[in-house]
């Protein structure tokens, strides 16, 4: 079974209620292919979300950036994965590289944060992605593959688990790796879940590709047999977002 496209909008910590609202309404007249063709989510910042959530088309998702790692409790400042699901919320981004490099998160730490929200019910968009230094180092699939071994390690079922490859020294640069460079790490990722997970994990666990994703350079990076979709940064602010959709498809179309 071919894996569905999955395009993801990051809006990180950026937004007033003004601003949301007219982003809300920018994607709600967007033309955009069938959710049975592409599968779509967005990702306000916390306060947002029941608004985003009421506000928005019923055919786009809605994910949050984050949660605790545990049930909720004594812990100032953090957001429990059973909150989402009390909200409606159906999907949390975790292990994002602002989060690993400013808060120290470590693969274990994401590892956990992984399993406790699969366990609760939530889809996971599990981020890996390796720094420049360890890319020019010849690290980087060992980078990404003890990222990825650290979720595994916690989880049994990868049935709402999507693999978001995002490059560290591509986010937020204007930097992509070339559809090569990102076709190769997915390959070989795909080739890590098939020998250390299962042939079925590896053939159905959709790996999304971020890294400064825009309008301009989304087609050629969809081209690639193992780029399944798109965490998308700044462009999901901006009318782009929707012809990054569109053009993702277009693309897998004429292949």
């Amino acid at each position: 079974m071919a894996r569905k496209f999955f395009i993801g909008g990051n809006w990180k910590c950026n937004g007033t209620l003004e601003e949301v609202k007219k982003i809300v309404s920018m994607l709600n007249e967007a033309e955009i292919p069938s959710e049975n063709v592409v599968e779509v989510f967005v990702s306000p910042p916390f306060v947002f979300l029941p608004l985003v959530e009421s506000l928005l088309r019923p055919d786009f998702q809605v994910a949050a950036q984050n949660c605790w790692v545990r049930k909720g409790g004594a812990f100032t400042g953090e957001i429990s994965a059973e909150m989402l699901v009390n909200l409606g919320i159906p999907c949390v981004i975790l292990g994002h590289s602002e989060r690993r490099s400013l808060l120290n998160e470590s693969d274990e730490f994401v590892g956990d944060k992984v399993a406790y929200a699969l366990s609760v019910g939530l889809k996971v968009i599990a981020c890996i992605g390796e720094t420049l230094q360890q890319r020019e180092s010849g690290s980087t699939m060992a980078v990404v593959a003890a990222q990825t071994k650290a979720i595994a390690e916690k989880v049994s079922n990868w049935a709402n688990v999507v693999l978001a490859y995002e490059p560290v020294w591509a986010i937020g640069t204007g930097k992509v790796a070339t559809p090569g460079q990102a076709q190769e790490v997915h390959l070989e990722l795909r080739k890590w879940l098939h020998d250390s997970v299962g042939a079925e994990v590896a053939a159905t666990t959709r790996i999304i590709y971020g890294g400064s994703v825009n309008g301009a350079n989304c087609r050629e990076l969809a081209a690639q047999p193992d780029i399944d979709g798109f965490l998308v940064g700044g462009a999901s602010l901006k009318p782009e977002f929707a012809d990054i959709i569109r053009s993702l498809t277009v693309m897998k179309s004429q292949l």
